[in-house]
This record gives structure tokens, C-alpha cells and sequence, in this order.
């Protein structure tokens, strides 16, 4: 679900936003952009179920953060698949090379 979520540009558009500190409310994430703060939410809310950012009401706003945690599981799943492949293509150009 997470690489699903990150597929998106608009959603790793507003990970990359995030990512550089602080929570933000929707019409801080829309300033400057031809992004509705529908569409915005709605990307969030992908983004909040595959566990990338979360949420919190401060008077009448909410304010998104980025929740590093899922993303450095994900980057570990994708280092144990590299390992993986390395093992596979070593095994393979030794047993072409023999």
C-alpha cells in the first residue's frame, strides 16, 4: 500500500512538502499550487491510510505531518529484495561462468 500511495505525484509531491518539517494545514499545502484542497485532502487521507502522514485538530484545522516510521520499513523491505536479487544474479553469472 505504501508504494501504491507513493506512486502518485501529487501525494509524493506533498510527502516531499512534509518531509521538510512541521505540520501543515490543507490551505498551507494548496498555497501556490492549482491543487483544490478537496483533492488535497483526498491525497492525504491515501497518504494517512498507508501510514506516511497523520493528523491533528488544532482548533478549526488540521494539521498534516509526515510519519517516518513507514517509510524507513519500506526502505528495509526494499534493501532485503536488493540483497535478494544481488544473491540471484551471483548465483546466475557463476553458474554461466562455469
Amino acid at each position: 500500500m505504501i508504494f501504491a500511495a507513493l506512486g502518485d505525484e501529487t501525494r509524493l509531491r506533498l510527502v516531499a512538502i512534509l518531509c521538510g518539517g512541521g505540520a501543515l494545514s490543507i490551505s498551507q499545502l494548496t498555497l501556490g499550487t492549482d491543487i483544490s484542497r478537496q483533492a488535497v485532502t483526498k491525497h492525504l487521507r491515501v497518504l494517512a491510510q498507508a501510514g506516511l502522514v497523520r493528523d491533528a485538530k488544532l482548533g478549526r484545522e488540521r494539521l498534516w505531518a509526515f510519519e517516518p516510521g513507514r517509510l524507513a520499513e519500506a526502505r528495509r523491505s526494499l534493501e532485503v529484495i536488493s540483497q535478494q536479487w544481488d544473491h540471484a544474479l551471483g548465483q546466475l553469472q557463476a553458474f554461466v561462468e562455469s
